[in-house]
């Protein structure tokens, strides 16, 4: 994934070990924390991730603190490992805050709108779900990035779902899909170059190995999404025809507003820093409201008509504030609404609080014993991979961070695939099928943080139709249970003479 914290830094980051800290001590600031997210989401509902949970989170990392306080670890270093969590997020950060700026240019620019005013003349509600996969999966593939995915084709194809009255929670599944399934086999991705680095493989052996347990989970979730097409009750059909004559009314529609889209996606692919294309593509986003909407420009800040200083006022309350872009359409109505970079501060509130407690845990010793303890349990083959699947699945939970769920485990489990004969390709996968695609069904992880906040989606209401994402861990369990396409240590060193 091409998130701003770079492959190169987590892979160089240290693990702590403390030797005094027994499971069950390690194990206590996680029965903490999901007891009390579960009462507070219980209490709160849907609104628990505006603030609570945050709150709860720096709890939890309150019990961690405890029990390391117990352990004799300083004060000090729980700090010292919380500043670096923290500051590993930076440009994770930056990138929120670029992406409300860029949804807000592109709203008034009618970049949004139109892309839901040809995408409905195109996508019919059987077809929609399946073409949602495939669509973010070319993106994600050719950018490296489900974030970037999410931030484009995502948004437009959530606006696209929802005109045509099919589940918010339904689209976001099928679109994180694909951007996962891109995010995993680009060459262009950071965990997909992280995940054999940590392992000990190369790059092109791991996605052509990775591609035996991907490519059946991936179409299995298609036919699942084809089968949803079939089976959708929807009224989009009818509304279709007033959607395109109210989008007509209030934008000047035009193709010309696709090279924002398609200049962003360009600079991606050529490797430019996912921050810089953001800033870029909000910029231009501004530009083309000003050449192309200049009523709505105008209007949304209560001016009979465009001058530099309403143009000026327009363009930086859709980057910094929440929009609305009226319409003689309620299901338009609500569509045509961002929040601007003062939407993205509750998820940077999150990610923070999240941050404070994957550094505390880190800092007590406790993420290094609980996969130590996973580790301790592998006596076979299955055993090792399912508990590489585990500590993957616990960091992203504990750690909050994709990008520790592999490296901790990658660091922990190398030696142990070596020993047991198995080819580096064996973890490599395994950390990217577990690590990768999960850490967006976490609601406090940075990934399913961000990627909830920029669809608009909770993680809640699209955990279940993240099909590609929670099957991925179970096609990888599959085929080791069976000894499906095992690739052994000898072979692979026969292979390299």
């Amino acid at each position: 994934m091409a998130k701003p914290k770079s492959g190169k830094y987590r892979q160089d980051e240290h693990i702590v070990d403390n030797r005094e800290l027994g499971i069950w001590e390690a194990l206590i600031p996680v029965f903490a924390l999901i007891g009390m997210l579960a009462y507070n989401v219980y209490v709160f509902g849907d609104e628990a991730i505006g603030g609570s949970n945050q709150f709860i989170l720096l709890m939890g990392g309150a019990v961690a603190a405890i029990v390391g306080f117990f352990n004799k670890v300083s004060f000090k270093s729980m700090l010292a490992e919380v500043a670096e969590n923290i500051k590993s997020t930076t440009g994770a950060l930056l990138i929120l805050l670029m992406v409300g700026a860029l949804a807000g240019t592109w709203l008034i620019s009618g970049i949004i709108p139109a892309m839901i005013y040809y995408g409905l003349q195109v996508l019919n509600p059987t077809i929609f779900l399946a073409a949602c996969v495939v669509i973010s999966a070319i993106i994600s593939v050719a950018t490296g990035s489900s974030w970037t995915t999410s931030a484009t084709v995502g948004i437009a194809l959530i606006g696209i779902g929802d005109a045509l009255g099919i589940s918010l929670g339904m689209t976001a599944g099928a679109v994180l899909s694909g951007a996962y399934f891109g995010d995993k086999m680009s060459p262009l991705s950071d965990t997909t170059n992280l995940a054999p680095a940590m392992a000990g493989g190369d790059l092109f052996s791991h996605i052509r190995y990775m591609s035996l347990t991907t490519t059946p989970t991936i179409l299995i979730t298609l036919a699942v999404f084809i089968i949803l097409g079939f089976t959708l009750d929807t009224s989009g059909d009818a509304d279709t025809g007033g959607i395109l004559r109210s989008i007509e009314a209030t934008f000047d529609i035009s193709g010309w507003l696709f090279l924002v889209p398609a200049a962003v996606i360009f600079m991606i692919v050529r490797k430019t820093p996912p921050l810089v294309a953001l800033l870029a593509g909000t910029l231009l986003g501004g530009v083309f409201a000003l050449i192309f909407q200049p009523g709505v420009v105008a209007g949304i800040t209560g001016a009979a008509e465009l001058t530099f200083e309403s143009g000026y006022k327009g363009v930086l309350n859709a980057i910094t504030v929440t929009t609305s872009v009226p319409t003689d359409n309620a299901a338009l109505s609500e569509l045509f609404y961002a929040k601007g970079m003062e939407g993205m501060l509750g998820t940077i509130w999150l990610i923070v609080c999240a941050m404070v407690f994957g550094g505390i845990m880190d800092a007590i010793g406790a993420l290094s014993r609980i996969t130590g303890a996973l580790l301790g349990m592998a006596k076979s083959t299955f055993s090792l991979f399912a508990s590489t699947v585990g500590s993957c699945l616990a960091l992203n939970i504990t750690a909050s961070d994709q990008y520790l769920a592999i490296v901790v485990p990658g660091k922990m489990f190398a030696k142990a695939y070596e020993d047991r004969g198995l080819a580096p390709e064996n973890l490599s996968r395994t950390l990217e099928d577990s690590g990768t695609v999960t850490s967006v069904l976490i609601p406090w992880n940075t990934c399913g943080a961000y990627h909830s906040a920029t669809l608009g989606v909770s993680v809640a209401d699209y955990m279940f139709f993240a099909i590609f994402n929670w099957l991925s861990p179970f096609t990888t369990l599959f085929f080791a249970a069976f000894g499906i396409k095992i690739a052994q240590l000898r072979e692979q060193i026969s292979t390299t003479k």
